[in-house]
């Protein structure tokens, strides 16, 4: 298990995480600074604790609204897959009936090929 030392709000902390972590542990640690800083911008001095609440609840704001874009993306890409699943299908389905059509055609041309060169006087009828 690897460590981390990281500042937020000008407190520093000795983190744990999984090795080869330490790198994205250290950006979660910077991003959590510049909320902090940022609101103090917007707010003042309000209180250590409160502005750091206010910055895990912003960042979990901004979460929750990109997990909700996420899922809305996915669901999209499903409906778009399922779609194209059924165009798929219909393509198949057309393929099959215009392979039909062109065997009943042939077989057609090749019965009224026969009848003419059999010389029947007949004029051939066709179905």
């Amino acid at each position: 298990m690897a460590h981390v030392v990281v500042t937020i709000a000008g407190r520093t902390y000795r983190m744990a995480c999984e090795d080869g972590e330490e790198a994205h542990l250290d950006e979660l640690a910077k991003l959590v600074e510049v909320k902090i800083l940022s609101l103090r911008e917007g707010f003042g001095d309000i209180g250590e604790q409160r502005i750091t609440v206010m910055a895990a609840l912003t960042l979990a704001d901004e979460a929750s609204v990109a997990l909700r874009k996420l899922q809305a993306v996915e669901a999209e890409l499903a409906a778009l897959r399922q779609t194209e699943a059924e165009q798929r299908d219909a393509a198949t389905a057309l393929e099959e009936k215009i392979a039909a059509a062109l065997e009943d055609a042939s077989a057609r041309v090749e019965r009224l090929s026969r009848e003419l060169q059999s010389g029947g006087g007949e004029t051939p009828s066709l179905p």
